[in-house]
């Protein structure tokens, strides 16, 4: 308190003279309108500034929510697009038919491997979302996965980053097939194995998912051709795609139910009974 004090007596002159210059301001600034409109005028400025700053900071608080949102009318259209039937007037080659709306499961990656030979992911969404094993998992990008197994509220999927893997995909400007494999070398990569030779394959042509396949629905992107080589001299290609997703950084996905799958799986296991 002491100190206060001694510093008030030694800077008492400076402190009287600031005191005597903002009363004069205030005086002034009242009795003349120009020099108030123009102290109004700086403090909305001031004021203004501020209110921008918590309002940005406001905006990127809610950008979750708004993402969320942004996903679910995502997964709203592709709905829409996905149950549309064949027309020859309107034909959509890139787009996934004859999935209903009902059949389509919004989800979000809550973990994702992709540092091993054998990656999976572990999504948000399980056997109470009506989840099941061997549904396909995509994004807009194109195929992630596979689901391997659930539990009532989260389900684990083998990516396509995973050695094991094995997804039937095809040349999208052709009928010819082959076996979607990953080498575990790069995770922007993985192989179309078993293409025959007699394939018209050209660097940056698109590969999708092959009808086949009683996961994934016809004509899903996959990648584009990066290079092709023959493997161990046999008479078939192998092709290095280059992915459309980057399998390190996923966040919302849809799981996919294909149509009659399950009618497609009795029958298979009927013929090979017989």
């Amino acid at each position: 308190m002491q100190q206060i004090f001694n510093f008030i007596i030694r800077n008492s002159n400076r402190l009287l003279f600031l005191l005597l210059l903002g009363i004069s301001l205030a005086l002034t600034i009242q009795s003349h309108s120009y020099h108030r409109s123009k102290v109004i005028s700086s403090a909305n400025f001031l004021t203004g500034g501020v209110y921008e700053k918590i309002n940005r900071v406001n905006e990127y608080l809610n950008l979750r929510t708004e993402n969320d949102e942004l996903v679910l009318e995502n997964a709203r259209l592709k709905s829409l697009l996905f149950s549309k039937q064949d027309t020859a007037k309107l034909p959509l080659p890139d787009s996934v038919k004859g999935v209903k709306p009902k059949d389509i499961i919004v989800s979000k990656v809550i973990h994702n491997s992709y540092n091993t030979h054998e990656n999976f992911i572990t999504l948000n969404s399980g056997a109470n979302d009506g989840v099941k094993p061997d549904m396909g998992v995509i994004n807009s990008l194109g195929i992630i996965g596979v689901v391997d197994d659930t539990s009532p509220k989260y389900s684990t999927v083998v990516s396509i980053l995973n050695m094991k893997s094995q997804i039937n995909a095809k040349l999208k400007k052709s009928n010819h097939f082959g076996s979607l494999t990953w080498n575990g070398k790069s995770t922007g990569f993985v192989q179309l194995e078993d293409v025959p030779r007699l394939a018209s394959i050209r660097k940056g042509d698109t590969i999708v998912t092959g009808g086949q396949s009683v996961i994934f629905p016809e004509g899903i992107n996959i990648g584009t051709v990066e290079n092709i080589y023959k493997k161990d001299n046999s008479s078939f290609y192998v092709i290095n795609i280059k992915l459309f997703n980057d399998m390190t950084n996923l966040g919302h996905v849809y799981i996919i139910k294909t149509k009659d799958r399950e009618e497609l799986i009795n029958l298979e296991n009927k013929e090979k009974d017989e």
